[in-house]
């Protein structure tokens, strides 16, 4: 007997990060468009993890991390969000964090850990790909905030009004994939008094937390203990390691939150590569500067594509925080911004990421006919960003 097979996720394609790579290799393009870094992982590191291979620690870790990285992933968290809050406030690296295989899998586990059928999710456009199909399959629904070009703020007055009965939760990201906005002080306390006020979870993705620009303070719900209460805060060893094959990432909550969290991770990857996270262990214990160094690292490759990118015609957006530069190229073509991309790998030879596919299915068209932006990632070697902004400089 045969039978129509329905797809549970009906509206989804192939990820457009996926798509440019493929693009950028057909045409052996300069790749600026998935956010992986060219450079390699620090020695240190790779030392430490290939002295834990060869040592021969290479089964199961415990599923919820070795402790001895938890607690070292703990006193990072109390070094730079909470040396100003009390013993009681700071949280516990072997209650209130779990290791897991990427932040991707971090966050599918606290969307599955909080979404019921038929609650809401809200989430901010453009968004990264993976926060709708999640809350989809746990049986939920999103609701969409647009964010406006240039600075890409949230309007909190139209956030409350989107809240409904059903609101489950709210997802925030910062620093902002794609558009290199932060979220503010002010931005931390009223989604706290939100969360507080309508008794709604939060999911703040960071990330890029370590990723910050121009002296700007990166505001982690890990600062606001009232607001922790009741999130989920996803991290990701990858970006600051340049390591993203790696997929390590982690995510800190609350003991409640944590203990049912863990219950949906131990049936998803169990546990996570356990010689990584003995090498991130000694990182974070004998090379903390690596993560206080970031900011100003990625910084200077933002500065040196902008100034390379000086002279031509596009119009450079702000970018605060994260490895991404968005360009909006509405006075050098018509084309809507798939088509740009694709015209620029295969004719220009640089790939760059469009942002209508980071938009719900429904409201694409509408994007691609009020909006001409795309993303650049700046995680290169100067040589390379050089090299492309010449390229682009030509149109």
């Amino acid at each position: 007997m045969s039978s129509v097979f329905t797809s549970k996720l009906a509206n989804v394609e192939t990820s457009i990060f996926t798509e440019m790579s493929m693009l950028a290799n057909q045409h052996q393009a300069i790749n600026l468009s998935q956010g992986f870094p060219e450079f390699d992982t620090p020695e240190f590191l790779k030392d430490k993890i290939n002295q834990a291979i060869s040592e021969g620690k290479n089964q199961y870790s415990p599923s919820n991390g070795l402790p001895e990285l938890l607690i070292q992933i703990a006193q990072m968290i109390h070094r730079q969000y909470q040396a100003q809050l009390t013993d009681e406030q700071k949280l516990d690296g072997l209650s209130n964090i779990t290791i897991t295989s990427g932040a991707t899998e971090a966050l599918w586990v606290a969307i599955q850990t909080l979404v019921r059928p038929n609650d809401e999710v809200i989430i901010f456009d453009p968004a990264y790909d993976s926060y709708e199909p999640a809350v989809e399959l746990a049986g939920g629904t999103c609701r969409h905030i647009t964010l406006d070009a240039p600075n890409y703020a949230i309007n909190w007055t139209l956030v409350e009004e989107n809240i409904t009965e059903k609101t489950r939760a709210i997802i925030v990201n910062s620093p902002h994939n794609p558009t290199g906005s932060i979220l503010s002080e002010e931005d931390l306390n009223v989604l706290e008094n939100l969360a507080k006020k309508h008794n709604l979870y939060v999911i703040s993705d960071e990330v890029y937390e370590h990723m910050t620009f121009d002296g700007l303070r990166h505001e982690s719900v890990l600062r606001y203990p009232e607001l922790f209460k009741r999130a989920f805060v996803v991290s990701s060893f990858g970006k600051t390691f340049h390591c993203t094959g790696w997929k390590m990432g982690y995510c800190a909550a609350p003991n409640e939150l944590m203990a049912e969290f863990r219950k949906i991770h131990q049936y998803v990857t169990f546990c996570s590569f356990t010689p990584a996270q003995i090498g991130i262990a000694e990182m974070l214990k004998q090379q903390p500067e690596h993560i206080t160094e970031l900011s100003g690292f990625y910084q200077q490759k933002r500065d040196v594509l902008v100034k390379a990118l000086a002279g031509s015609r596009f119009t450079l957006l702000p970018s605060k925080g994260t490895y991404f530069l968005l360009l909006d190229y509405s006075a050098i073509s018509e084309l809507n911004d798939r088509e740009f991309c694709h015209w620029l790998t295969a004719e220009l030879g640089v790939a760059a990421i469009p942002l209508s596919p980071l938009y719900p299915v429904s409201e694409r068209s509408t994007y691609q006919q009020n909006n001409k932006v795309i993303r650049l990632c700046f995680a290169k070697n100067d040589d390379t960003l050089l090299k492309a902004a010449a390229l682009l400089c030509q149109l």
